[in-house]
């Protein structure tokens, strides 16, 4: 079940999404959360950090599991994600940086460090609140369109749509990698509660297809409608196929 959570703009989308991940921080200190990277959730990073600069909520105990990293890049380079989490959340808030956790994509053995980081992920006993974007093409995490649905942590190509997507983050478009890791959608849907975060008229057709569509592999986020416990926080230009 998909609740739809409507808001005015980015602004309000990036508080009411700030506010469902610091109450789930609240009621349990020591939380599993899994984070995701782009443009969507720095509004609510940094939300984040300045409650918690304000005393409001305390990042000690918590642990996180990213959604992904490109293969290729170490988590020194400006364009990984490694690297935004640090910039945009880990750096600024007090969590201990060894619980944070990102696929290793310096590693170029894909079948190894996906299995290490589906381990891990599941010893820690999966997410308690996964924090979710959604493509144009209505990937989640790095799970493309495909002909069936994926299973664990795997390394994918990234179609045309998603490279010229994140082209707007390099000097040039040759710069974008061509694969990432990428949790599985199987390993997502193991989460107790999942946000998505959407906003943008971009974004409207993609959130249509997920929350009415069929439950498809061509939409990757079509799958959530067979999760108990989804929100979707979006704003009216994302909403604006679903009336």
């Amino acid at each position: 079940m998909i609740r739809i959570v409507r808001v005015r703009d980015y602004e309000d989308m990036s508080r009411q999404v700030a506010n469902i991940i610091s109450a789930q921080i609240i009621l349990k200190p020591n939380c599993v959360l899994g984070l995701a990277t782009g443009s969507t959730p720095i509004g609510a990073y940094q939300q984040l950090v300045e409650w918690y600069k304000k005393g409001d909520v305390d990042f000690s105990q918590v642990s996180s599991y990213n959604l992904d990293e490109y293969r290729g890049l170490n988590g020194d380079d400006p364009q990984s994600y490694r690297y935004f989490m640090n910039e945009n959340l880990f750096n600024h808030v007090n969590i201990n940086i060894e619980n944070t956790h990102v696929p290793d994509g310096s590693n170029p053995d894909a079948d190894a460090t996906c299995a290490e980081y589906d381990a891990m992920v599941a010893a820690a006993g999966y997410q308690d609140l996964q924090l979710l974007g959604i493509g144009n093409n209505g990937h989640i995490g790095f799970n493309e369109p495909d002909d069936h649905f994926s299973y664990g942590t795997h390394c994918v190509d990234l179609t045309e749509s998603t490279i010229e997507a994140n082209s707007r983050l390099f000097d040039k478009i040759e710069d974008v990698p061509r694969q990432a890791y990428t949790m599985g959608t199987h390993t997502i849907m193991s989460a107790r509660a999942i946000v998505v975060a959407a906003n943008g008229e971009k974004k409207a057709q993609a959130v249509h297809d997920m929350v009415y569509g069929p439950i498809t592999p061509s939409c990757p986020a079509s799958i959530l409608q067979l999760h108990s416990n989804v929100i979707l926080v979006a704003d009216e230009a994302a909403l604006s196929l679903c009336k």
